[in-house]
């Protein structure tokens, strides 16, 4: 792992006792500090309005931090060494005075300005607005979480209106799965080796899969998730992206603009799905009680905040064709849900089995040959291909190569929050979501989420299950299955 240090910053860290900076932002941050990558002048300036002064901040800060970065491994003297970074001010963002406050702070400290506002999206605009009124917008940088609007309309709306205060290069829309170990080895294993490129292609691969879990329900996002759905908080962001970096053309370099490019091509290959066809493609589901991890689980309707009669998706399976010359005919799947059997997030190529098989007939099954990508919970990349079991007679048996990095580089693996502000600390931009990226996203989702808008209620399924049993059916048609294995 690098240990150069960045250029000397400024953290402004809007929402700095927000859910985001408690298990994310902050953790990540130290962790590059303890590594030697963050320059011995930089300093994070945490915002919010709950605490009164440094000395209370950072007693929250080692209270609900602390414990975040402990699952890991703490160093005490870096621990120490990180909280003498933290300064603190306390704004109420409908004050404007209290900005010119913050710009006091920030003119004295030196080095590149980055504001992260890990925030709700309906305060974006008003912060940058403001930010503005102060000068603080000039030669700086900021950081968008999602979700980045509701719909084409109101993410556009954001866009715009955040756009005629930062220039493009300045605005960094961040979707952690893209900064994932296992999705930058996608881009090396593709890209750094003549093995794989030749079959990532239709003629060889039969189907893909892209599968985001989640064994929790909504939690205390109850209020949140019912006004949005899996569709908007999943689809259009992360499995898209995935999406997109599974089946890019090869960029001519890894600059931001090269990456994001051929990932917008990709967007604008999907193939738009008609209304009629809506039943075959598309399914929701809406988790009831059940049973997960052994534990009674309540159903999604009687969850805290959720609207009595909510015909919001917790569950989306989706068959998504792209009409490009390299993939034509070649399903991808995607499918992500609340309250599902595991947590799991990973991506599936399906190769296509011999064309003849002296072999036997299991030479011939689909799915013989595959290579999945783990995400979560534990990152790995494994082959999958047939050998001969030990014994008499030609009997093939599944075995797989693993590629385990963590015995090859003997370095910690970087989470994928403290790659994404590192790159944003250091200008890098091919991780981040462009402009036209996301309206092309919001494009192709937004027919979906008319007609479901529209229909009945979603497709029942038992809490601690795989979903609608609609969604296996789907595959069925393709003669394939989801991969739903043991971790």
């Amino acid at each position: 792992m690098e240990t150069q240090p960045t250029s000397s910053f400024v953290f402004v860290l809007f929402g700095g006792t927000g859910d985001l900076s408690m298990r994310k932002i902050l953790p990540a941050l130290y962790e590059a500090h303890r590594a030697g990558m963050l320059a011995a002048t930089s300093k994070i300036l945490a915002v919010a309005r709950h605490e009164e002064d440094r000395d209370g901040y950072l007693r929250w800060v080692t209270e609900h931090v602390k414990a975040h970065v402990a699952k890991r491994g703490i160093d005490e003297n870096a621990w120490v060494s990180f909280i003498e970074r933290i300064e603190f001010v306390k704004i109420d963002l409908g004050n404007a005075e209290d900005f010119a406050l913050l710009r006091d702070v920030v003119k004295d400290l030196p080095g590149i300005r980055v504001f992260y506002l890990a925030t709700g999206p309906s305060l974006f605009v008003p912060i940058c607005r403001a930010l503005a009124s102060v000068g603080l917008n000039e030669n700086a940088r900021i950081v968008l979480e999602k979700p980045l609007g509701y719909d084409l309309k109101s993410s556009n709306a954001i866009n715009d209106a955040v756009g005629e205060i930062f220039a493009e290069e300045q605005i960094y829309r961040i979707d952690h799965y893209l900064g994932k170990e296992p999705v930058q080895n996608l881009l090396a294993l593709r890209f750094g080796n003549a093995l794989f490129e030749p079959l990532w292609r239709r003629e060889w691969v039969e189907s893909i899969q892209i599968t985001i879990a989640e064994e929790l329900g909504v939690e205390a996002r109850g209020i949140f998730y019912d006004n949005t759905g899996a569709l908007r908080d999943m689809v259009q962001n992360h499995l898209l992206q995935l999406l997109s970096i599974v089946a890019m053309e090869p960029p001519h370099s890894m600059d931001s603009d090269s990456v994001r490019d051929e990932k917008l091509r990709v967007l604008h290959a999907l193939k738009p799905i008609d209304a009629l066809e809506i039943g075959k493609v598309a399914v929701r589901g809406q988790y009831h009680s059940g049973v997960s991890r052994g534990n009674s689980v309540p159903a999604y309707a009687t969850e805290p905040g959720v609207k009595q009669n909510s015909t919001t998706e917790t569950f989306v399976a989706l068959k998504v064709e792209i009409e490009n010359w390299r993939w034509a005919g070649v399903p991808f799947f995607l499918r992500t849900g609340k309250r599902l059997a595991d947590r799991v997030a990973e991506i599936v190529v399906n190769f296509r089995a011999v064309p003849h098989s002296a072999l036997g007939a299991s030479a011939l099954r689909a799915g013989a040959n595959r290579l999945v990508i783990r995400l979560q919970p534990n990152e790995t990349i494994r082959l999958y291909c047939l050998a001969k079991k030990p014994g008499e007679g030609m009997n093939l048996s599944s075995v797989h190569l693993d590629l385990a990095f963590d015995q090859f580089f003997k370095e910690g693996q970087m989470e994928a929050y403290q790659r994404l502000l590192l790159d944003v600390i250091n200008g890098r931009l091919a991780l981040f979501v462009r402009r036209d990226e996301q309206e092309a996203a919001w494009k192709w989702v937004e027919p979906i989420l008319n007609e479901w808008a529209a229909a009945g209620k979603p497709k029942p399924y038992a809490a601690g299950t795989w979903g609608p049993a609609a969604a296996s059916a789907m595959l069925a048609q393709h003669d394939t299955c989801w991969l739903e294995e043991e971790n």
